[in-house]
């Protein structure tokens, strides 16, 4: 345990755009979904250790070739906020599609806490990205398809 300022700096990088969520939310409402409790709280558990780890955990021997996929992953999502904000603020941008991926601003943060993990030599972090991916993929995945039924 201890302080690990390049994990802090991913947490944060990866935190940072959904605040965007409060001064500019969706123009259009979330759809009810029905996610399930299970789903719920394991999104919300990936979320809190993802962010907690990566800052709490002291990072081993850093690996450099992790850091290209990360900056990637983060380039993308960041595109994908991007996207959402110029793009009319809608629900819909919040889990459409790209390119091949499915759900990209739930994908992408996985894939940078995963990168960071196998960079940051963090075992741990790595943990917490896969309960992240297991709450948080399938629960964007059902808000997704409750959007189009709406739409």
């Amino acid at each position: 345990m201890g302080f690990s300022p390049w994990g802090a700096a991913v947490a944060a990088s990866m935190l940072a755009p959904s605040l965007l969520l409060w001064p500019w939310p969706p123009r259009t409402s979330m759809p009810p979904s029905r996610v399930p409790r299970t789903l719920l709280w394991l999104e919300r558990i990936g979320q809190f250790l993802c962010v907690t780890v990566a800052a709490l955990v002291l990072p081993g021997p850093l690996i450099a070739g992790w850091a290209a996929p990360l900056l990637l992953a983060a380039a993308a999502y960041y595109a994908l906020w991007a996207r959402y904000l110029f793009g009319g603020r809608t629900t819909a941008l919040l889990f459409e599609r790209w390119w091949i991926v499915p759900i990209p601003l739930a994908v992408f943060p996985v894939a940078v806490f995963l990168s960071a993990a196998a960079w940051l030599s963090n075992p741990w972090l790595a943990v917490s990205a896969i309960v992240l991916a297991a709450g948080h993929l399938p629960a964007s995945a059902l808000r997704a398809r409750a959007d189009r039924m709406r739409g």
